[in-house]
């Protein structure tokens, strides 16, 4: 969850870890901290976000690590902040992740060591001092990442030492290679400005950085890991010109979408291709298909479900990954368990996809991230080629993740014999329309803006839909408690009477997916109940019936299975809005992080 970035060069570390700690503060932004290399080190650090830390107006370190927090052991103080120190001052640590032993080894370490934090990452640098003899870091470090239990990722600095040696263990740590520099991060937008020559550590590895590169460690062997170009430029990871990264991300869907379905799709001749490597006969023998995943990415999940189920008729469940048990009664060689992860790097969807193949089950990984942790794990990965999404609410990866497992669907489909070539047709023009329905609403922001504004002083917000309605509702809610911190719930649209109705007041906006594929005549059923209870409705779609229990109504551009999809997108500028008339921080709502890398 927390941002970790370093720097080794011959370049001013000061300005180039400021920087690059600021460009991954979406991680965390309880406490940040900077550690620089001199002959002493300088630490600094401090409650509160990046932007409140005080650091110096120069320095003549040429190596700096810097962290950003989000609090697990220990409130946001400043005392808890990283970097951590031993108990010379001379060996520094930032941590991503939780020691699961920090306790066991605290009381060995004992009276012999002074500890200053709440934190379970401050037996690291006194670990570090037990094991090192002032000669070679790594072998120092190796000792002590032998003695961890629990994830992480680690970064060590030294003073006097132009090196930073770092570690990994379920958390995830690249490496950006430069001319004379290279660059640490638990993310490539932190120095995609520098560098897009980058090398992902895997679970194990130890490295020593250098300005002139990196020796990368694994069971104390020297091993080399593959380099990999990163394909979008470091304005992809900048605002543009918008307020918060989340309303740009929110514009940047129909470029999104038009990336995943580049060279995958031909309408044409019904065919798909996501360049699978499952046999066809594995996958025309398949009896289920389990979808594991969390958050926004188990909405999209649930489409996938239902998607799945009618265009590839076979069996699908969907499981909150920290929820899933792979269970009795399946034949896990005729069970697919496809991991949906915007990060690659979600602890709990990692631990079910683990589960799933000691079960003998094949998995299938649908990411954003290149070389993350679950795209060497799964059997086979999709990308969806959303480009790099900062803003901690989820959206462009939303949809693209919905379009993704639509031709997931639809290769399936054809492979199983299930679903004919015009019947696959039908379903990729309306995908390839998309982009340009997505982009009709986007030119009806204002519109959305004035109903946001209108009713964000509301006591709650309720979100309906049925059949593909019913996860864009769940998805509505959860966008806009994120960012906005108010009460915000999404229902499956008939079980509104079976308990949610005795909540509906005339202090409650109620908003309803009205769409093609979501059952809107017997969703507007519903809408009038809550109508005649005095809550304020909005409606986005074309239902037949009675219209005038809608306040308001949007229309939602023709796209056949995917126009709830489109709703969402009403849903998600709604919900940005209404935070930004509170004043919310939108793109660094309280308590969360982007990658949810801790379980």
């Amino acid at each position: 969850m927390c941002g970790i970035t370093g720097y080794v060069g011959d370049s001013d570390a000061l300005p180039i870890v400021s920087s690059t700690l600021a460009n991954l503060e979406y991680r965390g932004y309880d406490s940040a901290g900077v550690a620089l290399g001199n002959s002493e080190l300088e630490i600094y650090k401090a409650e509160g976000k990046i932007g409140e830390l005080t650091l110096p107006d120069s320095s003549t370190a040429r190596s700096g690590i810097g962290h950003t927090r989000w609090s697990t052991h220990g409130p946001p103080t400043d005392e808890n902040a990283h970097p951590h120190t031993d108990c010379t001052g001379e060996i520094a640590v930032v941590h991503n992740g939780i020691i699961e032993n920090h306790a066991e080894l605290r009381a060995e370490l004992g009276a012999e060591h002074t500890f200053t934090s709440d934190t379970d990452t401050e037996v690291v640098p006194h670990l570090i001092e037990e094991h090192w003899d002032g000669e070679d870091l790594l072998d120092a470090v190796s000792a002590v990442v032998d003695r961890l239990a629990g994830s992480f990722a680690i970064a060590v600095l030294v003073e006097g030492r132009n090196e930073i040696v770092a570690a990994r263990q379920d958390s995830p740590l690249v490496i950006g290679h430069g001319d004379g520099e290279t660059f640490l991060a638990s993310d490539v937008p932190a120095f995609v400005e520098h560098s897009r020559d980058v090398t992902f550590l895997e679970d194990g590895d130890v490295a020593r950085i250098e300005p002139d590169g990196v020796e990368i460690y694994h069971d104390g062997e020297r091993i080399e890991r593959e380099r990999t170009a990163v394909e979008w430029e470091a304005e992809a990871a900048e605002k543009g010109g918008y307020e918060h990264f989340m309303l740009k991300e929110i514009h940047e869907q129909p470029r999104a979408l038009r990336q995943a379905l580049t060279g995958r799709v031909d309408a044409l001749s019904g065919d798909v291709d996501l360049d699978l490597g499952l046999p066809e006969e594995y996958l025309q023998s398949l009896e289920e298909i389990q979808i594991v995943a969390a958050g926004t990415s188990y909405h999209a999940g649930l489409y996938a479900e239902q998607l799945l189920e009618e265009l590839a008729d076979v069996r699908v469940t969907t499981h909150v990954a920290s929820e899933y048990d792979v269970g009795g009664g399946r034949d896990p060689w005729q069970t697919l368990v496809v991991a949906i992860t915007q990060s690659g790097e979600t602890a709990d969807t990692l631990e079910a996809l683990r589960s799933a193949k000691a079960s003998g089950a094949r998995t299938l990984a649908v990411t954003n991230t290149v070389g993350s942790t679950v795209t060497r794990e799964a059997d086979e990965t999709v990308y969806i080629h959303a480009g790099p999404e900062i803003g901690v609410a989820a959206t462009k990866t939303f949809v693209s993740q919905v379009a993704t497992a639509t031709m997931l669907a639809v290769a399936l489909g054809r492979t199983r014999g299930a679903l004919s070539r015009d019947e696959a047709s039908a379903v990729l023009d309306s995908l390839r329309g998309l982009p340009g329905a997505i982009q009709q609403v986007l030119d009806r922001e204002a519109e959305i803006e004035a109903i946001a504004q209108e009713y964000a002083d509301r006591e709650a917000f309720f979100f309906l839909g049925r059949r593909l309605g019913h996860p864009v509702a769940l998805e509505g809610a959860l966008k806009l408690k994120e960012i906005s911190y108010d009460h915000a719930e999404g229902f499956a649209a008939g079980e509104l009477k079976h308990g949610p109705l005795a909540l509906v007041t005339d202090d409650v906006l109620v908003l309803s997916v009205l769409t093609q594929g979501s059952n809107p005549e017997a969703t507007l059923h519903n809408v009038a109940e809550v109508d005649t209870r005095g809550a304020a409705t909005v409606g986005f779609g074309e239902a037949k019936g009675d219209g005038s229990v809608l306040d308001h109504s949007f229309s939602v551009p023709e796209a056949g299975l995917l126009e709830p999809v489109v709703a969402n997108v009403y849903m998600q500028l709604f919900a940005y809005h209404v935070a930004r008339s509170k004043g919310r921080a939108i793109d660094k709502p309280r308590n969360l992080a982007k990658s949810v890398t801790v379980q």
